[in-house]
């Protein structure tokens, strides 16, 4: 069966690098795997490999899109398997990375092709649940789907609404066409796991955030704002809280603030998921900071690899 490598773990852990070190000793291409990165004009907030970087390796599903334009995990898997498909025709070895669990999900364990969304329905549970009180639309899942409900946490309002509307769209409990629908791709995978120490982590996320703003942050969210973007973009981790600022809402120092807090509870939700993923091969790399070092742990840590970046070692 034909092999992908996938490189996955939180922001700011340094997965950028290694994919990039491991893409040249295999001699591959990158499938970046976030959400964000695909769309153009949005640099610095995405934390998108340099200029230089994506000179030294060819990466798919960067700056695909404008801002005014949506995405979906199912459009990320179809992309996704073409790149694949096309290299394993050559006899290369795919390299996906990223930070967006459900579209790595889409490719290890299938994806449930859910109608799109309907923006309208949703202001109306919003409403609902402002109306009747908090802990209404859990209840009114419980009747629709008792499975669902039992699954999604009281307080996840997003993936609840999520649910209702999926059932009310298609009179379909989510949790059976989940199990039709889904199915996992049929490739080997190698899935590699970056994991750090929690307050090094967050150190480095506060570091990056200072970095955003010295490298143009606020400006450039001010570029994206004229270009009346679609409202995804708008959420983005950085641009939502440079445009409080931009609109007079909070200075400068809280919106630095809101932005680091965050990406932390941002990346505490990116270990929650990876964890749920079977058969990762976890690599521990506190205290490097490095590329080549953190490359060189991997390499040495997980096996599999070596023996493909080395097959006479």
């Amino acid at each position: 069966m034909n092999k992908v490598i996938i490189i996955m773990g939180p922001t700011c852990v340094g997965k950028t690098g290694v994919s990039i070190l491991l893409a040249k000793a295999l001699k591959t291409e990158i499938i970046s795997a976030d959400s964000m990165q695909v769309y153009r004009h949005m640099d610095i907030g995405t934390a998108k490999p340099s200029i230089r970087e994506l000179s030294e390796v060819k990466h798919h599903l960067i700056n695909i899109l404008s801002p005014q334009e949506s995405f979906s995990a199912g459009e990320f898997k179809r992309r996704a398997v073409e790149v694949i498909d096309d290299l394993h025709g050559q006899e290369r070895i795919p390299v996906i990375v990223g930070g967006t669990g459900l579209y790595i999900r889409s490719i290890t364990r299938g994806l449930f092709e859910a109608p799109p969304a309907d923006w309208s329905l949703r202001e109306r549970l919003m409403q609902m649940e402002r109306e009747k009180g908090r802990g209404y639309l859990h209840g009114y899942l419980q009747r629709l789907d008792p499975a669902a409900s039992e699954r999604i946490e009281p307080n996840d309002l997003r993936r609840i609404i999520r649910a209702i509307e999926v059932s009310l769209k298609t009179k379909e409990r989510i949790t059976e066409l989940q199990r039709i629908q889904t199915a996992p791709l049929p490739y080997d995978f190698i899935k590699i796991g970056l994991t750090r120490q929690r307050r090094e982590l967050y150190r480095l996320i506060e570091d990056r955030v200072e970095r955003m703003i010295q490298d143009g942050l606020i400006e450039e969210t001010e570029r994206l704002l004229r270009m009346n973007p679609h409202r995804i973009p708008l959420q983005a981790l950085g641009y939502k809280e440079m445009a409080l600022y931009l609109n007079g809402t909070v200075s400068l120092d809280e919106a630095k603030r809101l932005l680091k807090r965050r990406t932390k509870m941002y990346a505490k939700r990116q270990f929650t998921w990876f964890k749920k993923e079977p058969g990762v091969h976890w690599v521990d790399v506190t205290g490097l900071m490095a590329p080549e070092d953190i490359f060189s742990k991997v390499v040495k840590e997980v096996e599999i690899l070596r023996r493909i970046i080395y097959p006479q070692g």
